[in-house]
């Protein structure tokens, strides 16, 4: 069967805009851009995330790496974390995190904002033992590499004593064993399947 030249153009497209859910900024708006593997955090896993996490995130310093559109660094900065790092290497995607930051800003929240054009790993491998309390990574999802040697960077980094932890979003083609075998030392003690993407929530196990 033949398709038309209309049904050849219809592609699944993304969301224009993704709202934040909570905090100072709740319901404001980011932009999303058509960009080969971005794809945000649905509203679903963000809201699950942040009831896991707790509203208030005062006093944590998060980073988001692969941030693509920003929306859990930015959902962390408006829980009034103390910094949020941002880091987006595809020159389009970190311009669109200038420009969402540059719309929110205008409501000042209490912690500091970051966005860095950098490689999100190798970032990462710079950073200072036990530097960072809240660790996002959502990397894209083909590139399973990348997640696994980010997941265990970040389990050196992540110091989560005072909350936070390591949250990472990973293919449902990928099995949750395989993951959590990367870092023994932490415990995947809360887990979600939404459709194509499992999620963990890691915390040390040292207490």
């Amino acid at each position: 069967m033949h398709k038309t030249a209309a049904e050849k153009s219809i592609k699944t497209e993304l969301p224009k805009k993704v709202r934040i859910i909570g905090g100072l900024w709740r319901s404001r708006l980011l932009s999303v851009l058509d960009l080969p593997g971005l794809r945000p955090s649905t509203d679903r896993t963000r809201e699950t995330l942040f009831n896991w996490l707790g509203q208030d995130l005062s006093g944590l310093g998060c980073l988001d790496l692969f941030a693509g559109t920003g929306a859990l660094g930015f959902e962390a900065a408006s829980r009034n974390a103390a910094t949020v790092v941002l880091l987006e290497t595809d020159k389009k995607a970190y311009l669109n995190l200038q420009a969402n930051l540059k719309l929110l800003i205008s409501t000042p929240v209490s912690g500091v904002v970051e966005i860095l054009h950098k490689d999100s790993l190798e970032f990462l491998k710079q950073q200072a033992d036990r530097s960072s309390n809240l660790i996002f990574i959502d990397p894209p999802f083909q590139d399973f590499a990348l997640l696994d040697h980010s997941i265990i960077e970040a389990s050196r980094v992540c110091d989560d004593s005072a909350g936070g932890g390591i949250y990472v979003e990973f293919s449902a083609s990928r099995r949750r064993e395989e993951v959590e075998a990367l870092i023994p030392e932490w415990n995947c003690g809360k887990y979600l399947e939404a459709g194509a993407v499992k999620a963990c929530l890691f915390r040390s196990r040292r207490g």
